[in-house]
């Protein structure tokens, strides 16, 4: 079990349409597959998706951090020793999902080698996952257009919706307008990205207080402690912390300041290893969970269902586990399909899944 190569390869490929949020937008899905080779031939696979106006990420920092960094200081390792793992990449500031992705792809080696499921080797509570789908920025009736149909296609009743523009009134009008449209039965959260201040926020939310809203994610700037512990101090929509609380001491930090009453994990940027740690941690502070999306192909969507589905915590809520649907393609042998509002955990042992040679030649970008 030992690892002998680790591979960080590049692709490309588009999205249907681009995707527009406060903090960017996405047109083409560069993103980078991570494979971990051990001695007895197995190989592991994760998926890295760079997000630079986040966390500084590009494909290209992330494939020279592996190739020239991490890989080194994986070969040689047991896939069972993740602490020494990730004290050896932990000497790197910075490269959260570089390093997330070599975490993931050592559990996918090692539930291989043992012939289990990593959901299984997670803790197993559950097979599939409810499913939340992101509404990015567009006219309200294209952003109703597109509800409806993944509503009527998929069954999705969850849908998380992009805000955080200027003026606010363009975000609570399309707000209105998918109420208006989905009916009282579909769940409706927002989600900023650190588009408002605090003051715009708590504007936003005084007049959409009628639309039921169930969370409320990032409206405000990670860095205005004061601001975003005032903003949910006086509304009575949980707050979610996701950027802001990106490790551990973060996660700390944000519940204890009274500055988010819920946490966003996302394995794309903290793995299984360290996800598993925020998740219990949150269960200690008595804070709610709700898996997030870094915009994952199918590669990082399987890990996201595969660690939401093992938890009873974290799969009580819907994930947001739909955005490779926005994609034109994807490099699985059997792509990944949404049931009745539901995905579920790939069978097999590690996460269940296989790469096509063929996609894979056909969008690697090396």
């Amino acid at each position: 079990m030992k690892i002998v190569a680790v591979e960080a390869i590049p692709f490309a490929i588009p999205y249907r349409t681009p995707l527009k949020f406060a903090s960017g937008e996405a047109h083409t899905a560069d993103h980078v597959l991570v494979r971990v080779h051990t001695d007895d031939g197995i190989v592991g696979i994760a998926e890295a998706p760079p997000r630079p106006y986040t966390y500084g990420e590009t494909q290209e920092s992330i494939v020279a951090v592996i190739g020239r960094i991490f890989a080194g200081e994986a070969v040689g390792l047991s896939l069972l020793e993740r602490e020494v793992l990730h004290a050896r990449l932990d000497r790197t500031v910075g490269n959260p999902t570089a390093k997330a992705a070599i975490d993931m792809a050592c559990w996918d080696a090692l539930g291989k080698t043992l012939d289990l499921p990593v959901t299984q080797l997670l803790g197993g509570f559950t097979d599939r996952m409810r499913v939340s789908h992101m509404v990015g920025f567009a006219p309200d009736e294209v952003m109703v257009a597109e509800a409806e149909r993944v509503r009527d296609t998929y069954g999705i009743t969850t849908f998380k919706v992009k805000v955080g523009r200027r003026p606010v009134s363009l975000d609570v009008g399309a707000c209105r307008a998918l109420r208006t449209a989905l009916g009282s039965e579909v769940e409706l959260y927002v989600d900023g990205n650190r588009g408002w201040t605090p003051t715009e926020a708590a504007r936003a939310l005084t007049l959409m207080e009628d639309l039921d809203l169930t969370l409320s994610e990032e409206l405000c700037p990670a860095d205005d402690v004061l601001g975003r512990r005032w903003l949910t101090s006086r509304t009575s929509v949980p707050t979610v912390a996701d950027e802001s609380a990106a490790t551990p001491g973060q996660v700390t930090r944000e519940l204890l300041d009274g500055a988010a009453t819920m946490i966003s994990i996302k394995t794309a940027r903290t793995g299984f290893t360290t996800s598993q740690r925020i998740l219990h941690q949150c269960e200690g502070l008595g804070a709610e969970i709700v898996m997030g999306n870094q915009i994952d192909g199918q590669v990082g969507t399987a890990c996201s269902v595969a660690f939401g589905a093992a938890h009873r915590h974290s799969s009580r809520r819907a994930g947001e586990l739909s955005n490779f649907l926005d994609m034109t393609d994807d490099l699985l042998t059997e792509p990944l399909e949404i049931h009745g509002g539901e995905l579920a955990v790939r069978p097999g042992p590690g996460l269940g899944i296989a790469i096509d040679p063929d996609k894979l030649a056909r969008y690697r970008t090396d």
